[in-house]
């Protein structure tokens, strides 16, 4: 069978691609000044603004959002009377956690195994360069049949909704009759996946007091309140004996209709060990993608290493709180503040302070430029056809651009699938899922403006 045009061309563009991710991949771009300077996002985003201009994109410009991070917006007009996609990808990273645990530095991409390694290549700034892919296959065969938009957020891993809060106030920036959010992934390496539901999420932090100081755990210990230990308790409701999550007044017995994912399969994706067990009821998609799920995500307490033998006076942590489509997460920020507070024993001062917020997200698979993806899948993934999924994790950007745009079509595909290990030490990028789906998207673009033209 002779090569599709498309997939020629990016096959061709490959090289660039991994030099150009190895680029983007370089800036440590990690959306919180606490941890990485702020001059990295600033630089990843002057980088991403130079390729957009230098793909002959209009108007590029870096907006500053309200929390204080950069989106890099362009827009290439395309031809009279053609419909616009607006193409979203992030350019800010989560931070590399323990980086003695990479088997290559994080900030440098590395290639090994028919992957490459490195914070953000699937997540997501392998998701800004499948774009670019997808636009220069496009000019290099006939020309982008529809007009463009791009925006490469600066704090989305961040959940400050820095960029929502923009588009709030700027409601014709990014107006489009589709949005392709390039945020999610493939069910698994090969078989293409639009991901139909995202999970929302709310995130606090709970601060509990209970002596002026700390005290010495031998001369107090036994009868003087200590903090950490009722921060241990408060936690601990938050989950019942099977792993379920617990938080007062919260649903979690949604069922999830639609593609499986088998436990032996989720058990080597996850990479649980031998003999540990699964954690809640229902069927793993039901736990994963149709039902909340609580998660600890730090604590402020002493290291074991140069430990003393004290009674904690404070402890702090935060927790995150996935939210499935169904439920309101203002409504779950409400319920999960007062379980803390309820819960908190010994009479402890409770403080809760809310870090971030986002809504689930439904997408409607029925419409027309479904198909059109779904056309363009069965092409760059030959003998497959396009499947839809959930996805646990949360683009709280999708609900502010449902809302500000009802007649627009959202697809979300993305490079994220379950090898990738987003958010973990050795993250990585299939290259090619990266030719693949940078061949559907350009494909994609090019069905949805014949079907406009229809």
């Amino acid at each position: 069978m002779t090569a599709h045009p498309i997939s020629e061309t990016v096959a061709s563009l490959m090289p660039r691609a991994k030099a150009e991710l190895a680029e983007l991949v370089a800036f440590q771009s990690v959306a919180d000044p606490a941890q990485f300077p702020k001059s990295e996002c600033e630089a990843a985003a002057n980088w991403v603004a130079d390729a957009l201009r230098a793909e002959d994109f209009q108007d590029v410009a870096l907006l500053d959002t309200p929390d204080g991070t950069q989106s890099v917006y362009g827009f290439l007009p395309g031809p009279v009377g053609a419909p616009t996609v607006l193409l979203y990808a992030h350019y800010d990273v989560q931070p590399p956690l323990d980086e003695s645990a990479w088997l290559s530095p994080p900030f440098e991409l590395t290639e090994r195994d028919g992957r490459w390694f490195g914070r953000g290549a699937a997540d997501c700034k392998g998701g800004f360069i499948m774009h670019l892919l997808a636009v220069r296959a496009l000019k290099a065969n006939g020309g982008v049949p529809v007009s463009v938009k791009v925006i490469a957020e600066g704090s989305e891993e961040q959940g400050t909704g820095g960029l929502e809060r923009y588009a709030e106030a700027h409601p014709d920036l990014l107006a489009a009759d589709t949005i392709v959010i390039g945020d999610t992934g493939n069910f698994r390496v090969g078989l293409p996946t639009v991901t139909a539901t995202l999970r929302g999420m709310t995130m606090l932090r709970v601060t509990l007091d209970t002596l002026e100081g700390n005290l010495h755990s031998g001369q107090f210990g036994g009868a003087a309140p200590d903090a950490l230990a009722a921060m241990i308790q408060l936690l601990a409701s938050l989950r019942a004996e099977d792993g379920t999550t617990t938080v007062d007044g919260l649903a979690t017995d949604a069922d999830w209709e639609g593609l499986q994912y088998p436990e032996a399969e989720f058990r080597a994706d996850a990479k649980v060990l031998d003999g540990v067990e699964l954690i809640g009821t229902g069927t793993v998609a039901d736990r994963i993608w149709a039902r909340p799920a609580v998660t600890v995500i730090g604590i402020d307490c002493p290291p074991v290493v140069g430990a003393t033998p004290s009674l904690q006076a404070t402890a702090r942590a935060q927790v995150s709180l996935r939210v499935p489509p169904g439920q309101d997460a203002a409504e779950a920020t409400q319920l999960l503040t007062a379980h803390l507070k309820a819960h908190a024993p010994w009479g402890a001062r409770v403080a809760v302070e809310q870090v971030g917020q986002g809504q689930a997200f439904r997408a409607d698979i029925s419409s027309p430029a479904y198909t059109s993806m779904a056309q363009a899948m069965e092409t760059a993934y030959p003998g497959e056809k396009m499947q839809s999924s959930g996805m646990g994790g949360s683009i709280p950007l999708c609900n502010t651009l449902a809302t500000l745009y009802p007649e627009a079509e959202i697809l979300l595909i993305g490079l994220s699938e379950p090898e990738a290990q987003i958010h973990a030490v050795n993250e990585s990028v299939s290259p090619e899922e990266l030719e693949r789906l940078s061949v559907a998207e350009a494909l994609f673009l090019q069905n949805y403006a014949e079907s406009k033209r229809a």
